[in-house]
């Protein structure tokens, strides 16, 4: 039997078992009873460990992508047992620190670490419970399923975030120190039209514009609220008050992450799953003159992937210019606290446009 054959029969046996691993992943989530306990949580450290992923292709060689290059990935892994289903990804400029947030109600901190610019381990990794007001772990279980996370003002190591749940739809405020998230301080007014949301395709894509006419903004997209023409809807919280926005919807993606560049670019993460075809996912990106109220923006497909491609549910997406002008994408996904057959994937790329490299937003 030939190499190729062996190759397609590892894709089929690989297929079969997404499939199976995602019974429910419509909906886009695990269920209350896989994911962990977090009532008893403490901040602390935890070991993470790495596998690294050299090639973009699973089953044949590596081919250059046409709008990126892949810089390199890991598998991580933990043998805690309330790591995993991170669902939305910061870093810092630098694409060391970052900062993720698990559907579970939790938080990991740490440091990326490179081995030139191929991503090798993860150290300093710290993880906590995202807490109430009054200090506890959020308790019931509707309530902690945090899906999204801006930057609001300062850094990663000291600074104010925004995160958006679903179930209970919200997007709260939290203070970001060396030793983790604060309790909730309040909470950004929803619009009237996110009550439209179903309760488990809420808040999943949130950032605050980084540069752009719409500077300092916040940016939201329901994973799914299609509007009457079943485009995508989402909202953008201008001086006086949230607009509505649209996205194109080109093939049903659900929108799974927003992240924002200095220059007002704002970059889509979406996935699509269908029984047959297993899961797929799509980045685009969108001009910072084509993002406004009551407009519906289609922006340029970067990257589609399938599952001859080292993806996995990919749920979080951070967006960095480095000092030498490249522009970073990375990307982690949602493994659904299901350890066999999914993974827990970060993955990078570099945008290939030389113009947008170069470019930097005045001041």
């Amino acid at each position: 039997m030939s190499l190729n054959s062996f190759r397609r029969i590892g894709f089929a046996v690989a297929q079969c078992g997404f499939v199976v691993a995602l019974v429910g992943f419509t909906a886009g989530a695990a269920t209350a009873d896989d994911k962990p306990d977090i009532s008893k949580l403490k901040p602390g450290p935890i070991v993470v460990e790495s596998r690294r992923i050299t090639s973009f292709k699973r089953f044949e060689a590596d081919k250059p992508l046409a709008k990126v290059t892949f810089r390199g990935g890991l598998q991580l892994t933990s043998p805690a047992p309330q790591f995993g289903g991170w669902s939305a990804l910061l870093m810092d400029d630098h694409a060391k620190t970052f900062v993720s947030i698990s559907d579970a109600g939790e938080w990991l901190t740490g440091t990326l670490v490179y081995d030139g610019t191929h991503p090798a381990g993860i150290t300093n990794a710290r993880i906590g419970p995202l807490r109430e007001t009054a200090g506890p772990p959020i308790r019931r279980g509707r309530d902690h399923d945090s899906e999204s996370i801006a930057l609001e003002s300062g850094t990663l190591e000291r600074g104010s975030v925004l995160i958006g749940f679903e179930g209970r739809h919200r997007i709260e405020r939290y203070d970001l120190t060396p030793a983790g998230l604060s309790a909730d301080r309040g909470n950004l007014k929803l619009p009237a039209g996110a009550r439209k949301m179903h309760s488990n395709q809420g808040l999943e894509a949130l950032t605050v514009m980084k540069g752009g006419p719409y500077k300092g903004a916040p940016v939201a997209f329901s994973e799914r609220l299609y509007d009457p023409s079943r485009n995508h809807t989402g909202w953008l919280w201008t001086a006086s008050g949230p607009r509505t926005i649209h996205l194109k919807n080109i093939g049903d993606y659900d929108v799974t992450d927003i992240s924002s560049l200095d220059d007002g670019t704002l970059f889509v993460l979406e996935r699509r799953f269908r029984w047959l075809e297993g899961v797929k996912m799509r980045l685009r990106r969108i001009a910072p003159d084509d993002l406004r109220p009551d407009h519906t923006s289609e922006g340029e497909i970067l990257i589609e992937a399938d599952m001859n491609d080292q993806i996995d549910n990919m749920e979080g997406l951070a967006v960095a210019r480095l000092k030498t002008g490249e522009i970073l994408i990375t990307m982690i996904s949602d493994d659904n606290f299901n350890k066999v057959l999914q993974r827990t994937l970060l993955l990078q790329f570099v945008l290939k446009d030389e113009e947008q490299a170069k470019a930097r937003p005045p001041g």
